[in-house]
């Protein structure tokens, strides 16, 4: 597998692997670097992955500066499973995300205690500024939520937008089609009537750049990007219903 370092927004990296295991094709496995004064790494990749991240984020800075540590998920490996190996290296790091994900999960799994974050709390990086949201059960689990930055605008969405095979760094393709095949070959998002609102509550963030963990980096019209894939929740649940 090889690891690959790409530069998607001012002081934003995004590292990518291609892992062919998993769904047809493969699945890529993305951490995204943001840089200011203090840095922020958003995933951490599964722990096999570890060496890999870290010398790739080498490659922009001192692994050991890493002051935090984020992801959508609190209680998946792939996005939270090198953390403890992380805040062994970085003395300084410490693990942040949503209140009910640092209850849930990272009180008892994390080295150090996490750092809990409010709906709209922001984390100033001295530069970029990250601001936290929830959005419980999109695209999965009770503690889900993404992470704004607002000077670029990029929303660091995590498993949102999801895709197979590999992917190219960026794209000014739409993203939806790709990933109305993927959940409906892998059922990875629950449809509940809170879906459709909380993605288009995302939409007025009218973001820039969408940062996925599992695909490529959508640059453009990413409101329109989330409201299309609202729709295609909306339909599906007035389906079900």
């Amino acid at each position: 597998m090889e690891t690959r370092v790409d530069l998607i927004a001012t002081n934003l990296y995004r590292i990518s692997t291609h892992v062919p295991e998993g769904p047809p094709g493969g699945i890529t496995h993305n951490q995204f670097l943001v840089r200011g004064k203090e840095a922020l790494l958003f995933h951490t990749g599964f722990p096999r992955m570890f060496s890999a991240v870290r010398d790739a984020v080498a490659t922009v800075m001192d692994p050991r500066e890493v002051r935090w540590i984020g992801s959508c998920h609190a209680s998946r490996p792939d996005e939270y499973g090198s953390m403890n190996d992380w805040l062994a290296l970085a003395p300084s790091a410490a693990v942040t995300h949503g209140r009910v994900g640092c209850f849930l999960c990272l009180a008892e799994t994390a080295s150090r205690p996490p750092r809990p974050l409010m709906d709209g709390e922001v984390i100033d990086l001295g530069g970029p500024r990250l601001r936290w949201i929830d959005t419980p059960h999109v695209p999965g689990p009770w503690e889900s939520g993404v992470l704004f930055e607002e000077q670029t605008r990029t929303l660091l969405c995590g498993d949102i937008f999801s895709r197979a095979g590999e992917a190219e760094v960026t794209t000014t393709s739409t993203i939806v089609p790709a990933a109305i095949a993927h959940d409906e070959r892998m059922h990875g998002n629950a449809l509940t009537p809170a879906t459709a609102p909380t993605l288009r509550r995302l939409a007025t963030l009218e973001p820039a750049t969408i940062a996925m963990m599992h695909g490529p980096t959508f640059q453009g019209d990413g409101a329109g990007e989330l409201r299309s894939f609202a729709s295609y929740f909306a339909e599906a649940l007035k389906a079900q219903v």
